[in-house]
């Protein structure tokens, strides 16, 4: 089974064509639809529903931001279990929003939660703002350089994940208030 991106013949990348790749599922949908197979003999009817699946899969994790974000880290082996440290200036400023967030538990206060949320939202903005030179150089680059740039792209995934967790709460706090 070839990656997602050798299936759709275009090269890695975190930033796609949406219209390009969308195009491209479509037409793989087409091509290995079942129905257009079904006098085939049972070993071709059984690659064209793997075909199938794999173009659904494919498409499914492509055209989702994070989850194409994901996969690529994944296919560089960068996402294992135990294996995934933030570093230590951003775990103490996460630390800071952490416990805001238990004084909110004990004593809430609309405009702290505001204050909260305002920093987790510039904090995610600055993270995105950061990120996305690297993002958009990406394709363009080879060894050393392209090793950095999943480095910095693992740590931008790890940092918006723990981000999202703490706004996750904040949404929890907003709805009870």
């Amino acid at each position: 089974m070839s990656n997602y991106f050798e299936f759709y013949s275009i090269p890695e990348s975190f930033l796609l064509d949406e219209k390009a790749l969308k195009a491209k599922y479509y037409q793989l949908s087409r091509d290995y639809h079942p129905d257009f197979h079904a006098n085939a003999p049972q070993a071709k009817q059984d690659e064209i529903l793997q075909l199938s699946t794999q173009n659904t899969n494919a498409y499914r994790t492509l055209s989702d931001p994070d989850l194409r974000m994901q996969y690529i880290l994944k296919e560089h082996g960068l996402l294992e279990e135990g294996k995934n440290e933030l570093p230590s200036d951003f775990l103490m400023e996460m630390m800071e929003l952490n416990e805001e967030l238990m004084e909110l538990e004990f004593d809430f206060d609309a405009a702290r939660l505001h204050a909260v949320g305002e920093k987790s939202t510039g904090t995610m903005a600055q993270l995105d703002n950061d990120i996305l030179p690297v993002l958009q150089r990406y394709p363009e680059l080879h060894g050393i350089t392209r090793e950095e740039a999943l480095q910095q792209v693992k740590t931008y995934y790890l940092k918006k994940k723990y981000l999202l967790r703490i706004q996750e709460t904040l949404s929890k706090f907003a709805a009870r208030s």
